[in-house]
């Protein structure tokens, strides 16, 4: 895609999916899986995390927020939303923590430019508000325009294409493992310890030792 000014709008992210942990091991349980330290997540916060093999290998990423202290969401590939699922679901044996797939529950939307500027107000990067049923969280900024994951019912038609969305998202420098790339990369590759998401104090997690 070529263009002068970044891409101004919402779309439909069609491509992205939810997971849902609820429970009060849904914290614990995910911070002993993923990269990043999720029972340290703020209710406003929001953290890019990565799934890895054995092999150290990422199988996911996500960006996820924890809006109430039994419940943690994480938004990802729907192309690899359903082998997460159920491999995340194999571990958690005695943990009172259900998995489930909230994606028609939590349609998500992607602004940019204006659009995003009106719904973020000053919610800085990595941060989270809600509006309404919405949650907004705000995304890096990318090609200068700033850039909001919307988790909520959509009200109207999408006035931007979803390839755009996806063209800031690589002009942003942040990852999103799909289908395509499972098991292509460590964390390391992708930068994902240098975007926050990756915690090397917070104790062990599948794939570390890599």
């Amino acid at each position: 895609m070529h263009t002068t000014l970044p891409p101004t709008g919402i779309a439909a992210l069609t491509r992205w999916g939810v997971i849902r942990a609820r429970g009060p091991d849904g914290a614990s349980f995910l911070h002993g899986q993923l990269t990043s330290d999720i029972t340290g997540l703020r209710p406003d916060q929001v953290r890019l995390a990565g799934f890895c093999s054995a092999k150290g290998r990422l199988q996911a990423s996500f960006v996820v927020w924890r809006p109430t202290p039994d419940e943690v969401l994480l938004a990802c590939s729907r192309s690899v939303l359903p082998a997460t699922l159920k491999r995340l679901s194999m571990f958690v044996l005695r943990a009172k923590c259900k998995l489930t797939d909230a994606s028609d529950e939590l349609p998500l939307s992607g602004a940019a430019g204006s659009d995003a500027a009106d719904l973020l107000g000053e919610t800085a990067p990595w941060q989270r508000r809600e509006h309404g049923s919405l949650t907004i969280v705000r995304l890096p900024d990318a090609a200068g325009a700033p850039r909001a994951l919307v988790a909520g019912p959509r009200t109207g038609a999408p006035t931007l294409d979803e390839s755009a969305w996806d063209w800031l998202a690589v002009q942003s420098g942040v990852p999103t493992i799909e289908a395509a790339t499972v098991e292509q990369f460590v964390p390391q590759m992708l930068n994902l310890e240098l975007l926050g998401g990756v915690d090397f104090a917070k104790g062990c997690y599948p794939g570390q030792e890599i």
